[in-house]
């Protein structure tokens, strides 16, 4: 089961303007990682945003980007290779390593590459296989594949909105429900 508050991050991973035209069934992605990021917020759970190349992508999809508390910006594919790793244990005692959930684009390049990069790093990670997109969708099954085999838990927003507050009288399951139920189907 996920941990919530201090113990979880949640990580958005280059929902870039540039390239999310390009993304199959790019609406549903970011709508996804928009209702983590919500409930993130809610939850008092860091947001940590990632843009590769931003000068030649572009910055993240605003929806995405102004949910984010920080944004590294990167060169490698996995963004643990330019400092992601040292800015999700920031200010936490040594050893001390937040449950990393993360979602992104392009699933089979950065995300994986980064996710795979946390799990070498030692990060529990849960990718949120909803919020993640690819140009093409086998693209998108291949690297999920290859995540679940190299240890990652993959899951859905849903799953992930419903372990962070575990049951129905959490102070925030209202607010969490009321995004649920907003998104709709």
């Amino acid at each position: 089961m996920l941990k919530m508050d201090a113990c979880s991050v949640l990580v958005l991973v280059d929902y870039q303007g540039r390239l999310m035209p390009a993304i199959h069934g790019a609406p549903a992605v970011v709508e996804a990682a928009v209702v983590l990021a919500d409930a993130a917020r809610a939850l008092g759970i860091r947001i940590v945003g990632t843009e590769q190349n931003p000068d030649g992508l572009g910055r993240n999809d605003e929806a995405v980007r102004r949910r984010c508390d920080v944004t590294l910006s990167k060169m490698h594919f996995d963004a643990c290779s330019d400092g992601l790793a040292e800015l999700l244990t920031e200010g936490r005692a040594p050893g001390d390593r937040p449950e990393v959930v993360i979602a992104g684009c392009e699933a089979h390049v950065c995300l994986m590459q980064t996710a795979l990069g946390l799990l070498e790093r030692g990060f529990r990670t849960w990718v949120v296989e909803t919020a993640c997109g690819s140009r093409r969708a086998a693209d998108k099954q291949a690297a999920m594949q290859r995540l679940r085999e190299a240890g990652a838990t993959v899951v859905s927003d849903e799953m992930v909105l419903f372990e962070w507050v575990r049951h129905c009288r959490h102070p925030q399951f209202k607010a969490v429900l009321d995004l649920v139920k907003r998104r709709g189907g």
